[in-house]
């Protein structure tokens, strides 16, 4: 596949990475890679299962592949459902209301299943705590 231009607009919205960083061996760049291929299938099932997170996983998933797959990496950055988390993260850490609303509901719907579902007093005290501590950390970072 020949080189070609980046598109001005992916390049014009990619975070300014610095000075080029020196070529990994090939072993890295493979363990780098199967662990993007694991965030992504976390993050694609996070998508589905309530409680599991998205986010997380695809900023680490972007994060592996651009280090060893630029091919992934600029998969994920023009993805619908990934390009935009991707790319207001790196514009500042910015989350959507939509995604913070969404992570509110479902861990809301998380800590009712723990408090309701038989959990130990305990367990479900301090994932409820996490879980809180998370919300706010979330609903104080800028929106897009």
């Amino acid at each position: 596949m020949a080189n070609k231009p980046p598109d001005p607009d992916i390049a014009s919205a990619a975070p300014d990475s610095g000075p080029p960083l020196r070529p990994l061996p090939w072993p890295v760049r493979w363990l780098l890679l199967a662990f993007a291929v694991l965030c992504l299938v976390m993050g694609i099932i996070g998508v589905i299962v309530p409680g599991l997170p998205t986010t997380v996983f695809i900023l680490m998933a972007a994060w592996a592949a651009a280090r060893s797959s630029p091919r992934l990496y600029q998969w994920l950055w023009n993805h619908r459902l990934f390009g935009p988390l991707l790319r207001n993260w790196a514009q500042g850490g910015k989350v959507s209301r939509r995604a913070k609303w969404s992570a509110a509901i479902f861990m809301a719907a998380s800590a009712a299943v723990l408090w309701v579902g038989g959990a130990r007093t305990w367990v479900a005290a301090v994932a409820s705590a996490c879980m809180a501590c998370v919300l706010v950390w979330l609903w104080l970072r800028p929106e897009p």
